[in-house]
Parts: structure tokens; C-alpha cells; sequence
């Protein structure tokens, strides 16, 4: 049988810049896929609220929410605490000493927002150092499997107050610029919506801030808003962004002991509210 050297040479040769120009595509390929199959698999997280920490049977249920969480089936990346951690204890260092103790009992990590029982009107310069020391920044941004949380203190925009060393929607912004196009989920803890009890509409916060707001969330299209405060369980849309404010861990006026399981997939996100005895 008669072999052409020449034209083996020349097959071999292609043979092997095709093998090549597969080999560079399947390389460059790599991280698409991996963001697909990372959009594609479920990401959960915890959010507890409004634990009024030092009150009668505050730790009794943190505890019982805490074994609750670590004894999940799925891997759960992190529980946010969206305000009111203390009952205006911020400054008493042993009290924050004992929460701070009973929350590294989480098998995640925990992240922190202050709310208006944490940082407060009355005391407000006072009360903001203290959570600044034992806390940390008042706005921060975490990322979890491509997912990030921007935490932010927005008690200046609920109660329309000017704070001269930090601006909420700034930080905002700035958060958001951070994320460079990757999900956001806000987490703060007074709701930019009206508030409904007794039987009747309370006004939130101001419209002109409540717009700028909702504009920045829909600019940069985040994902979620999760929050706090209202001791109840609500849904509302701040434009094409949903608000979930989850019910407290707290036993004011006789409420159950609860918390969130938050699933982020196919970017979406869902919850499912537990309930404890």
C-alpha cells in the first residue's frame, strides 16, 4: 500500500489545529457553563427579624430558631437579621455581649442591619457608635454563590432625618455600582410602604424619598427587598421589584415565633414561612 507522506503531514497538521480550536472554545466556554449551572441550582438563606433581644423570652426563642435553622435539610449560606436585633440595648456592652454569644450558635454566618430599636432618634450619635463597634459599617455587601446581599441602615430615609456622615441612597447607589450586573437582594429594615393597623393607613415614609428610592431598585433592577419592622407578614411591589417583610421572632402582641427560608433559582426568589411552638 502506498503512503503520500506529504498529505498524512498535511492532515496531521489540521487534524491537530481543529483538536486545538476545540480544546480554546471548551476553556473559554468553561465559565458560561458554570454560570448556567449556578443560575440553575437553588441558593437558601434564612432571614429572622425583630428579636428584641434583653426582653422577657427573647432568648429562649432565638434559641429555638437557631436550632431550628442549623437542623435544615438544605445548605443554608447565611441568616440576615433585619433590624431591631436589641430592645434599645445597643450601648449596654454586656447585653450585645450575650447576643452576639447566642448568634455564633448559627452554623453560617449571620449578617446584621440596625434597626430603630438599635440605632434611635433619642440617642442617635450614641447609639450609632456603638453599633458601628460591635457591629460593624452600617451598609455592607456579602456574596453567596454568585449572589449578593447589600445590607444598609435606612432609618434616616423611614423617619426623614439627615445624618451628615452618611447618606442611605448613596450607599445604595454605590452598592449597586459594586455589584457590577450581578443579582442584588436589599435587606433593611423599615418598609418604604405604608403601614396598616388599627384598622387604618399610617403613613410611611415621604413620597419624594420613597420615589428615589424605588427608582434606584428598578434602575439596577435588583432582585428582591427584604425587611422588617411591621411585625407581620406582607408582600408589595416597589415598582417591578418585590418587598417581602417577613413576621418577627419577637412575642409582641402575641405573635408566633417565625422566620424565613428564602430560595433564589432561575433568577427568582421564593420563600417558605416557619413557624415555631
Amino acid at each position: 500500500m502506498l503512503i503520500d507522506r506529504k498529505s498524512a503531514k498535511v492532515t496531521n497538521y489540521w487534524f491537530g489545529i481543529v483538536w486545538l480550536a476545540v480544546a480554546v472554545l471548551l476553556i473559554l466556554a468553561g465559565p458560561l457553563l458554570a454560570a448556567d449551572r449556578a443560575e440553575d441550582e437553588s441558593t437558601y438563606f434564612v432571614q429572622i427579624t425583630d428579636t428584641h433581644f434583653d426582653e422577657p423570652g427573647s432568648e429562649e426563642r432565638i434559641k429555638k430558631i437557631i436550632n431550628a435553622v442549623n437542623n435544615l435539610p438544605m445548605k443554608i449560606e447565611c441568616v440576615i437579621h433585619t433590624g431591631d436585633i436589641t430592645q434599645e440595648k445597643m450601648e449596654d456592652t454586656s447585653v450585645v455581649r450575650r447576643a452576639l454569644e447566642l448568634y455564633r450558635e448559627f452554623d453560617m454566618p449571620v449578617y446584621f442591619v440596625p434597626g430603630n430599636h438599635d440605632i434611635f432618634g433619642k440617642r442617635y450619635l450614641e447609639t450609632k457608635q456603638a453599633y458601628v463597634e460591635q457591629f460593624g459599617d452600617l451598609s455592607a455587601l456579602h456574596e453567596h454563590n454568585g449572589l449578593l446581599f447589600l445590607l444598609l441602615f435606612t432609618e434616616p430615609l423611614a423617619h426623614a432625618y439627615e445624618d451628615e456622615s452618611y447618606d442611605p441612597l448613596h450607599e445604595l447607589e454605590a452598592g449597586l455600582k459594586k455589584a457590577a450586573g450581578k443579582p442584588v437582594i436589599v435587606c433593611h429594615h423599615t418598609p418604604s410602604v405604608d403601614d396598616f393597623y388599627n384598622n387604618r393607613m399610617h403613613r410611611g415614609w415621604r413620597k419624594e424619598i420613597q420615589k428615589k428610592w424605588i427608582d434606584l431598585l428598578n434602575q439596577y433592577e435588583v432582585k428582591a427587598v427584604l425587611a422588617g419592622h411591621f411585625h407581620r407578614d406582607e408582600h408589595h411591589w416597589l415598582g417591578n421589584v418585590p418587598l417581602y417583610i417577613s413576621a418577627p421572632v419577637s412575642a409582641y402582641w402575641g405573635r408566633q415565633l417565625t422566620f424565613r427560608i428564602y430560595e433564589y433559582k432561575d433568577g427568582k426568589l421564593g420563600y417558605r414561612t416557619q413557624y415555631i411552638q
